[in-house]
């Protein structure tokens, strides 16, 4: 530990001492205030990290004349995950409050992004200080965040993230390594070689591309014998997911496997369960809903792998506090963990 923590807390008066510059200056960068030259933020930055400066988020709503204000946009529809993730907003909405902290919900359709635009475009800085979206990559939806931004409004990627927008964070699993994950698992399940289709939501959604980045490369590179069908995008809808699958299975009688990368696994399960020899075709799938848990158990799904919704959105609300009260030290989000669950190890 340093001289300056072996003796008491660190100041804001001691990062100022420590990197030359003023406390107005010091303030505008642990505010993500404009104004400040990137030498200077580099320099402030260094000596946050040398002096182990931590600011005290309690001391900081304290001093507010307003509460903390939160607002998670998430997509509606019959994606089981969403409503998860859904569900854990509502948790925790309650006892934050005892916190100060006020956390509200609004629901847009899937894959709606003018909805979405709508919604960031609403926001105001003097009634939000933060939005944690779930958003796909249309130019429209990227400038609305760097709008908001601009604003005065943190924004927090979830689930799918926006890199090169003004978004300050990232809350969710490693989707490249899913990918990856599942094409280790589906090309050791298959050593014989075969067909195997993919099925998306939505390749707009980062998460989604990420995952098809990750299984593709991961085949190409260990498992050329599997002949890769699709993607075909769901729209991470029950309906159109089952109609997905039942007419590839009419294509391809020879199917070997299936990837789901996205949601609408209802009606992937649907599908399968529909056959009269279930369990020959082997299927992973993302998330454990309540479909996907009835998959595993039937014999019709082989793998799921999974991201906790409700620590994603513990994580998301501790990520918003912190950059909305100007805290330090948030850089590139550690990935959230990829959970692997057979029907063997169904919790």
């Amino acid at each position: 530990m340093n001289d300056i923590g072996l003796r008491r807390r660190a100041t804001v008066h001691d990062v100022a001492r420590q990197a030359g510059v003023s406390l107005a200056t010091v303030d505008r960068v642990l505010n993500g205030r404009a104004g400040v030259r990137p030498q200077t933020v580099e320099k402030v930055e260094a000596a946050i990290a040398q002096i182990g400066f931590q600011r005290d988020l309690g001391a900081s709503l304290l001093a507010r004349s307003r509460d903390l204000r939160m607002t998670f946009i998430l997509p509606d529809g019959s994606n089981e995950f969403m409503a998860s993730l859904a569900e854990a907003v509502e948790r925790r909405a309650g006892p934050a409050l005892s916190d100060r902290v006020h956390i509200e919900m609004q629901r847009v359709r899937t894959l709606d992004a003018a909805a979405l635009v709508a919604c960031l475009d609403r926001l105001d800085p003097r009634q939000c200080d933060c939005a944690i979206i779930v958003g796909s990559q249309e130019p429209s939806v990227q400038a609305a965040v760097d709008a908001a931004s601009k604003r005065g409004v943190v924004i927090i990627t979830l689930v799918s993230d926006l890199p090169g927008t003004q978004r300050r964070h990232f809350i969710g699993i490693d989707n490249v390594a899913a990918g990856r994950t599942a094409a280790s698992l589906m090309g050791r399940f298959l050593p014989q070689g075969g067909k195997v289709a993919i099925i998306a939501g939505s390749l707009h959604l980062r998460d989604h591309a990420d995952r098809l980045a990750g299984f593709e490369a991961a085949l190409a590179s260990e498992f050329p014998q599997l002949h890769l069908i699709g993607p075909v995008e769901g729209h991470d809808e029950r309906s159109e997911t089952e109609a997905i699958i039942g007419d590839l299975l009419a294509k391809h009688p020879d199917l070997a496997g299936i990837y789901n990368l996205g949601a609408g696994n209802g009606g992937l399960v649907a599908a399968l369960e529909a056959r009269q020899q279930p369990g020959t075709i082997r299927v992973i799938a993302h998330e454990l809903t309540g479909p996907t848990r009835q998959g595993l158990e039937a014999g019709v799904i082989d793998v799921v792998l999974d991201q906790n919704p409700d620590g994603e959105i513990r994580e998301a609300i501790a990520a918003a506090r912190m950059l909305a009260l100007g805290g330090n030290g948030m850089g590139e989000s550690n990935s959230i963990e990829i959970g692997i669950f057979l029907r063997d190890n169904l919790r």
